[in-house]
Order: C-alpha cells, then structure tokens, then sequence
C-alpha cells in the first residue's frame, strides 16, 4: 500500500487490515474522527505512539500538549502544514 492507496481507503468504512494502530490512528483522524484516533494511541507507549499523539494535539489545537508528546518522541512541532505532517506519518508507517 502507498500514500495514494491509503487516501483512498478513506472513502471506506473501515480501515484497512492488518495495519500498524499508528496507521489505524491516522486513518481515522484522516476521516475526521479525532476522539478515536486519540484513544487508539492515548494509552501505548514508545516514541511512536509519541509522535502521532503530538499531531493530534496538534490537530486538536491544544499546542501545549502537543509540544509535550514532540519532546516525548525526540522531535519538535513541524513547520510545514498539518496535511504534510499526516502525510509524512503515513508514509513513515507505511514502509
């Protein structure tokens, strides 16, 4: 699956199988559901659970928190767009 595909797989009604919670987190926030995206990645830990936590923070608007979760995975809010950010986690998760 590439970036094009899983922009595609928005339009269904659920996620695709067998992909990481990251990218299950993704796709939901993708279909604008924030609070279950939140709540797949709330509670894992890791530097990965980190990094998509922060964007939704970031999403949410709360910079605060979101600037929190960027330290907790090593890396510091995106100076580009919240589009680029979602595209840049997917195609990380992606590979």
């Amino acid at each position: 699956m590439d970036l094009n595909e899983f922009k595609q797989s928005l339009q269904d009604v659920h996620p695709p199988k067998n992909i990481s919670v990251y990218l299950e987190s993704l796709w939901y926030e993708g279909k604008g559901n924030w609070k279950k995206a939140h709540d797949l990645v709330d509670d894992l830990p890791g530097t990965d659970a980190a990094r998509v936590h922060a964007y939704l923070h970031r999403v949410e608007g709360d910079q605060g928190n979101a600037d929190y979760w960027y330290r907790r995975a090593g890396a510091t809010r995106p100076s580009g767009t919240q589009e680029q950010e979602w595209e840049l986690l997917v195609i990380q998760h992606l590979k």
